[in-house]
């Protein structure tokens, strides 16, 4: 089962989770380098997509992997979709990895990159 642990925007030193209303995300990693990014979706939404950018002091800087469809999954009665990406870089400290999905535009989780 996936945890998650934050609302809004959550410092992240090595692993961090964040949640806006449906739509989560996961970072994990060892201090400024990110080795995995998960994006979750609450609920079965078949042909939804996700992506994820980097933002610096409130400003979008790049955009880290494109859109990419997610996949329905189901755990312990419990539906949603995923996306996963292998990241592999280091960030600029502070920086922040913000996940989008496709009909979701009003949420935007953000997890912060601290060392």
């Amino acid at each position: 089962m996936i945890a998650l642990c934050a609302v809004g925007q959550a410092p992240a030193q090595v692993s961090g989770d964040a949640e806006d209303g449906p739509v989560s995300i996961g970072v994990i990693g060892d201090g400024l380098r990110v080795r995995d990014v998960r994006v979750l979706l609450d609920g079965w939404k078949p042909g939804v997509r996700a992506r994820i950018s980097e933002w610096r002091g409130g400003q979008y800087v790049r955009e880290i992997r494109s859109w990419k469809h997610m996949t329905s999954k189901e755990t312990r009665g419990y539906r949603y979709e995923i996306a996963t990406w292998k990241i592999g870089k280091n960030l600029r400290h502070r920086s922040r990895i913000c996940a989008e999905v496709s009909g979701h535009t009003e949420q935007m989780p953000c997890v912060t990159i601290q060392r």
